[in-house]
């Protein structure tokens, strides 16, 4: 059982950076994989980004490819999804996600075991 608390969130220009964290309650394994979804209103949860801990493999929405960058701290139990480039159509609410059996990253709302509560993210024109 992993509990996932995303931080971070908040109202930016376009243009702007932030930097999202979530921390996990309890340690995750090498065969985890950690990602990121947002679901915008009106719209439909969406991958964005994922990270496995055996491998380091990462993996981006064609979106996001370029502007935001996953990264994860086992030490800690965990993983950040830096976001530059900020654009409006980012605003969404941002989900941290645990795949327990996550020996390659997927991108399916179903493959993953554990959500956070979510963190608001909005980008003004």
């Amino acid at each position: 059982q992993v509990q996932l608390v995303e931080s971070g969130g908040g109202l930016v220009q376009a243009g702007d950076s932030l930097r999202l964290s979530c921390a996990a309650s309890r340690r995750t394994f090498s065969r985890y994989a950690m990602g990121w979804f947002r679901q915008a209103p009106g719209k439909e949860r969406e991958f964005v980004a994922a990270i496995t801990w055996s491998g380091g493999d990462t993996f981006y929405a064609d979106s996001v490819k370029g502007r935001f960058t996953i990264s994860g701290d086992n030490a800690k139990n965990t993983v950040a999804l830096q976001m530059n480039s900020l654009k409006p159509e980012d605003t969404a609410i941002y989900y941290c996600a645990a795949d327990s059996r996550g020996y390659y990253i997927r991108t399916a709302r179903a493959s993953y075991d554990y959500w956070g509560q979510g963190t608001q993210v909005t980008v003004s024109s």
